[in-house]
């Protein structure tokens, strides 16, 4: 029994010495990793009960890709870049002052408004110069005011009063800054000019080249037969080309749509009546002035306003942007399709992993990312399009919050339709893969054979075919045997079934395809 005990005792301690002398993988990897944060990081990490603690997460970090939390700013904002000049808290600073300047201009044009004469070339260079363009510095200047004043409106009025102190032709007309203006005129003639900006210059130009895109495909696989599918099921044989054609044609029209909002815009006082400029300059035709401002800046003029611009034209766009996405996730869904039953291969790239654990996957994450962004885009600006035309009588605030956001859902838009152009690129179409599932399928010439029964005036002509067909294997022979035993046919009208196979019975398919341009 000792003895025993002395060997168990010796064995104990002999796989004891081994499990420190060989720790398990995941001791092994603990220990790196702790060895490589301790020397990295040194006492800022600690490995806690399998939880890595960063001691100074209440340190504030500076904004990077790595620290966003925003993946518009982060991962994805290569995609979303030239936003920032448009859409940040930068660009409607730039916009506003833009606004301001162009405003106090205006009214050195109004005759009957003696205390703002035209102005010279100095001054108007300096108005000019704020108009076009400003610094990060001074927009710094309104974020620093706004501190104390709480209001960023009137930060940048101050802001701009600082600047025309240094001349002074502006120095004498410093209260004409922002001359019977509520902050809503200056906001919503800003957020005109943001959206246009970048409808027309980011997200029209996007949808074109996937449109382009979709058009030369069209053309190149026009004449490459394949089945389709309702149902799931096998159905009467289309092309490619004609497929790809049918979401050119759609995401073309849903393009005009979002190409024809007109960009809206008021200069019209507290509830949108004049009534200030009116009080001060009773000769003048303000509604007249302010149509004239407004339509200079590139904007629509609209007549009928409270406080606010009622916003229901970026409800008009914004919907006509998810129609257009809305287009879009479907053809991102089809072609998701089309890759998994191989119908396309996809390019594959140097140094791209498909998967952590299963080396030969290629998957379809351009279109899955696509999908997932137009998803977030729709829901984001849905929310604006049911919220941004319902404020309270003449104006509450629930609109200023919402409005800050008016270019999140378009950077998520931006970044699907780079991602579906990414997925587009990579495709390969497998013309043998479509082949074979054609031959697979001489079912789906059950359709041209009933309906040529019917023209010859064979009796029941569907039910013969839906007893021949369904449920069962058909053949290319079996199809032709099937054709001769019909009483009633003409010779000629047979031989011409016999010839006709699943690849092409197409229809005008191929030709649709061709024309597709004509109909752009």
């Amino acid at each position: 029994m000792l003895g025993m005990r002395m060997r168990t005792g010796a064995a104990h301690r002999t796989e004891t010495s081994r499990a420190v002398a060989a720790p398990p993988p995941l001791a092994r990897a603990v220990g790196i990793f702790q060895t490589r944060t301790a020397a990295v990081a040194g006492p800022a990490l600690q490995l806690t009960r399998g939880r890595m603690l960063c001691q100074s997460s209440t340190d504030k970090l500076e904004l990077t890709e790595l620290t966003a939390v925003s993946p518009l700013d982060g991962r994805y904002g290569k995609n979303t870049g030239a936003l920032r000049h448009i859409f940040s808290e930068f660009g409607l600073i730039k916009y506003r002052i833009a606004v301001e300047a162009r405003w106090l201009q205006q009214l050195s044009r109004i005759p009957q408004v003696t205390e703002v004469p035209p102005f010279s070339a100095e001054a108007t260079a300096i108005l000019d110069t704020l108009a076009s363009g400003i610094s990060m510095e001074i927009a710094q200047q309104v974020k620093d005011i706004e501190k104390t004043t709480n209001h960023d409106v009137k930060a940048v009025e101050y802001v701009l009063k600082d600047q025309f102190l240094k001349n002074a032709e502006l120095a004498a007309v410093l209260e004409f800054t922002h001359f019977a203006c509520t902050s809503e005129d200056i906001n919503n003639l800003s957020h005109g000019l943001m959206l246009k900006e970048a409808v027309h210059e980011q997200v029209l130009p996007a949808m074109d080249k996937i449109i382009a895109e979709l058009t030369r495909l069209s053309v190149q696989f026009a004449d490459v037969p394949m089945l389709s599918r309702t149902h799931g099921q096998t159905a009467s044989p289309t092309t490619m080309g004609k497929e790809l054609a049918v979401f050119a044609y759609r995401l073309k029209r849903q393009r005009n749509f979002v190409a024809a909002v007109p960009f809206l815009g008021k200069m019209a006082g507290a509830v949108g009546n004049y009534n200030a400029h009116i009080v001060a300059y009773p000769d003048v035709d303000w509604q007249g002035v302010a149509e004239e401002f407004v339509v200079s800046l590139g904007l629509e003029f609209n007549p009928y306003v409270t406080q606010i611009e009622p916003h229901d034209y970026i409800a008009e766009l914004f919907s006509a942007i998810i129609r257009f996405n809305n287009v879009l996730i479907d053809f991102d869904r089809d072609l998701w399709g089309y890759i998994s039953l191989g119908y396309f291969k996809q390019r594959t790239i140097a140094g791209e992993v498909g998967s952590s654990t299963m080396p030969h996957k290629v998957n379809p994450i351009d279109f899955e990312n696509s999908e997932g962004n137009l998803g977030l885009a729709n829901a984001l600006m849905d929310h604006l399009v049911n919220k941004l035309p319902i404020s309270r009588w003449q104006r509450d605030l629930t609109d200023s919050t919402v409005l800050r956001n008016l270019g999140v859902g378009i950077g998520h838009a931006l970044i699907a339709y780079n991602s579906a152009m990414r997925g587009i690129s990579k495709l390969q179409l497998n013309e043998q893969a479509l082949a074979k599932d054609l031959d697979n399928s001489w079912e789906v010439l059950a359709e041209p054979i009933q309906t040529v029964m019917r023209r010859y005036g064979v009796p029941e002509p569907y039910e013969k075919l839906k007893a021949f067909t369904r449920g069962q294997k058909v053949t290319q022979q079996s199809m032709q045997e099937f054709v001769e035993t019909l009483d009633g046919l003409p010779a000629h009208a047979k031989e011409s079934l016999k010839q006709l196979t699943p690849g092409s019975y197409i229809g005008n398919a191929a030709q649709q395809a061709k024309d597709l341009s004509k109909h752009l």
